[in-house]
């Protein structure tokens, strides 16, 4: 599905996916955010990344919200959720997503444009393989990316490793 063929509902979810990974470098964390939505449009739960400013790197959006669905949620209504985020998962997070049994995920940017991104502005390689979430959780349906909305998370990338080579 292509930017064009979003609903509005759905490009409202990943706009605030955005405000939350803006928020999160305002915080001095890296640019992620992520809403789980129900089945009916609503919105249950959303977090931003928490890295930095908890000193642990497992403090990734997407993961704090496989714990709440798997804390509050029912299976049947999980496997109907919805997952929007400004970046496709991480592996770690894949996995929690497709161990709670969450349905799909709709992101902005794709691990390997945000890969390219981090290259260009001189960031060392992660310590943890890149790979597609499909590869993770075969048979998940994941949307993305989202061009329109893609730029401003390549922005958001730009400020926060620019604010911690300040620092």
């Amino acid at each position: 599905m292509t930017h064009d063929e979003r609903t509005e509902a759905e490009l409202r979810h990943l706009r605030r996916c955005v405000e939350l990974a803006a928020e999160a470098v305002e915080a001095g964390d890296h640019p992620f955010g992520s809403v789980l939505v129900a089945a009916d449009g609503g919105v249950l739960a959303e977090d931003r990344n928490r890295e930095v400013t908890t000193g642990d790197p497992t403090r990734h959006p997407e993961f704090a919200l496989a714990r709440w669905a798997a804390e509050n949620m029912t299976a049947k209504a999980r496997a109907a959720a919805t997952v929007f985020t400004s970046g496709e998962h991480c592996a770690m997070c894949a996995a929690a997503h497709g161990w709670v049994g969450l349905g799909r995920i709709v992101y902005v940017s794709s691990s390997e444009q945000t890969t390219a991104w981090l290259g260009e502005l001189g960031v060392p390689p992660s310590a943890v393989r890149t790979l597609p979430v499909g590869e993770i959780v075969p048979g998940l349906p994941v949307e993305g990316p989202v061009p329109a909305l893609a730029e401003q998370v390549r922005e958001l990338h730009r400020r926060f490793r620019g604010r911690t080579r300040e620092a």
